[in-house]
């Protein structure tokens, strides 16, 4: 503690001391997740989210003082105000709700309501416990649904480990894992119906096999060989895309598909072969620190729309923690500000996550608007392969995450307790994971790039008929004209034009503006 001395002059000359205590604190800052407990509160009508809020407390009735000379006449009026009785009181009911001034539920009051939270903590619902024991009375999933929740979230590490170690060995130039977070993407994949649409970020490729997309589709999408139908072979790794299933293409720029999702859901709303669709849309902690989070999530409240909005919060925006990315109580938060239902859930609770997304979809489906779920889980691996997560976070900490709190480990022990699973089961699934990944991996390894060409499709929408735009033709020309200059002659380009699909003669056929 110290202290500082000020001067107080005053018109005489005289001049008075005051001596000022200065506090100083060294205090580490910590998560804030709402009002500090010694924090008295301020505001005398704080209430749980689902409360209905206190009725308005009645203003007084105003009887200004009126002319004595139309007293009689039944048109009396104050000595100061314009306008008949009727419009003054219908001028005095527009001006005392404060409806009038942008909210939908208030009330006057002569006292200071600050706060800084809609109520004092926000729960987060759960199913299982860390061990995989039921935590409160709750109907079970069927069983078939946990058995087969159970094979993707089991199928994906193995396809993670291949897929991660094969970019460190140079075969494929991009990954992401979703490690620590199979509980969160499979049990909100599994809530979804088949006319549903998905938008993802970049880890919900477990979501996508658990919609039915094929080992080999996905790897075909990794290599970016002949078979990848969905980006062709023009998109980084784990940037995929399914349109019979529903998937959007993943894009690379962070929260970008949230504006879209917002789009998507307004069109289910006013198709009327819509009707009971919904979408889903996948996005981190880190997007929501994106302009996009606030105009898709405004987009969505005003004009309505059936949209679950599913937020990963795993601690990281890729080595920036959550601490320094925002100083309120997580993303749920922020849901009612946007008048979206919303809750908060376990994310490494395969079925608390089944159980709230189901019930987000039926509240999204019915009302036709958005509702925020925010999933609090951990991201082990790390952020990409372009990333080391051991320069910003202690290496214990992630494997006390994978020992303690293994969404795993804990939706296997629930099965056990159910006598859905046990030890000879879980040796034959994942024997079958490991020959099936690598079987599909070794043959998309095989497989050739499409044809070089194929990199000028797609481009302009060209309708029956039409030519396609002359700056496109040039530019196939021109790789063209380069690839019979240089193709055979310079070996780097020889070696890799054996990887396409007619060693790039589908171009080297142009002649001007393209044959």
């Amino acid at each position: 503690m110290s202290s500082i001395v000020m001067r107080y002059p005053f018109k005489n000359g005289s001049t008075i001391h005051k001596q000022i205590k200065l506090i100083s604190s060294n205090k580490i800052r910590t998560l804030i997740t709402g009002p500090p407990p010694t924090t008295p509160s301020t505001h005398r009508h704080t209430t749980p989210t689902s409360a209905p809020l206190p009725s308005p407390v009645p203003l007084p009735f105003f009887s200004p003082e009126v002319s004595t000379a139309n007293a009689g006449n039944g048109d009396a009026k104050p000595l100061y105000v314009p306008g008949s009785q009727a419009d003054r009181l219908a001028r005095v009911g527009r001006m005392s709700s404060p409806l009038r001034r942008g909210s939908h539920e208030s009330w006057w009051s002569g006292d200071m309501g600050w706060f800084n939270a809609v109520a004092k903590t926000i729960p987060t619902y759960r199913v299982l416990d860390e061990e995989g024991h039921l935590v409160k009375g709750t109907k079970v999933p069927e069983h078939w649904l946990c058995q087969y929740k159970y094979r993707t979230m089991t199928l994906i590490p193995i396809v993670d480990n291949v897929l991660y170690q094969s970019q460190r060995q140079g075969r494929i130039s991009f990954y992401m894992q979703c490690a620590g977070e199979e509980a969160a993407i499979v049990g909100s994949s599994a809530a979804m119906l088949e006319g549903d649409e998905m938008f993802g970020q970049y880890r919900e490729s477990a979501a996508l096999l658990h919609r039915g997309f094929t080992l080999d589709a996905l790897m075909s999408q990794c290599f970016g060989n002949v078979e990848d139908k969905g980006t062709k072979g023009r998109m980084m790794p784990v940037h995929y895309s399914a349109p019979e299933l529903g998937f959007h293409t993943i894009t690379s720029p962070l929260a970008t598909q949230m504006p879209q999702a917002a789009g998507a859901a307004y069109a289910l709303k006013l198709d009327e072969d819509r009707q009971g669709d919904c979408v889903i849309c996948y996005f981190g902690d880190g997007a929501a620190s994106e302009g996009d989070f606030h105009a898709a999530l405004g987009m969505n409240s005003v004009l309505g729309g059936p949209c679950i909005w599913f937020c990963r919060n795993n601690g990281f925006a890729i080595s920036t923690p959550i601490i320094d990315q925002y100083a309120g109580d997580g993303i749920a938060s922020r849901g009612p500000a946007y008048g979206l239902d919303t809750i908060r859930v376990d994310g490494n609770d395969a079925l608390a996550v089944l159980s709230a997304v189901r019930e987000a979809r039926k509240r999204a489906v019915e009302g036709k608007k958005g509702v925020l779920v925010e999933a609090m889980t951990y991201r082990v691996g790390h952020h990409s392969t372009s990333d080391d997560s051991s320069m910003y976070r202690r290496v214990e900490e992630v494997k006390e995450w994978t020992v303690v709190d293994n969404p795993i480990h804990r939706f296997r022990a629930f099965l056990a307790s159910k006598s859905w699973w046990d030890e000879t089961s879980e040796k034959n699934l994942l024997a079958s994971h490991k020959s099936a990944v690598m079987k599909a991996f070794s043959r998309a390894e095989k497989l050739p790039k499409p044809k070089l060409g194929e990199m000028f499709n797609d481009i302009w929408g060209v309708g029956k008929g039409d030519e396609v735009p002359a700056v496109i033709m040039e530019q196939r020309a021109e790789l063209g004209r380069l690839l019979k200059k240089y193709g055979d002659v310079w070996e780097p380009w020889r070696k890799e034009r054996k990887r396409f699909v007619e060693e790039g003669m589908d171009v080297m056929d142009c002649d001007g503006r393209g044959s």
